[in-house]
């Protein structure tokens, strides 16, 4: 069965050129524009396997995404990837402290996003 990944970008562009790689590799993609949309739809439902979060985004940003999302039953264990422009080694810190499982800096190849996917989704 496909594994289900959320992306949660304030850029259509973005959401778009990440949503084609996974796709391509046979995932299954959800998305939102920031973390207000990404709340609503898993508070609605949907059971992403990964998620994958910009940091600096309107309404909610990353870093209170991944509080927000550790917080929520059946979530504390979901891998959550950063990909952001965001390479401050503090803000990096602060990620990791909140729950995020990885971190990666924009840009990123797809085949490196594919890797880094694959080592932190089992099975994916």
């Amino acid at each position: 069965m496909a594994k289900t990944i959320l992306i949660v970008d304030d850029s259509a562009t973005m959401r778009m050129s990440v949503k084609s790689t996974l796709e391509m590799s046979g995932f299954l993609v959800e998305s939102a524009g920031d973390g207000v949309q990404a709340l609503a739809k898993l508070k609605g439902g949907i059971k992403p396997d990964l998620i994958i979060t910009d940091i600096n985004m309107p309404n909610m940003g990353g870093l209170e995404l991944i509080k927000n999302v550790r917080a929520l039953p059946g979530f504390r264990f979901t891998p959550i990837l950063t990909l952001t422009t965001e390479s401050l080694a503090a803000k990096r810190d602060e990620g990791k402290k909140l729950g995020a499982t990885g971190w990666l800096v924009k840009p990123v190849a797809g085949a490196d996003l594919i890797k880094v996917i694959k080592q932190v989704l089992p099975g994916a």
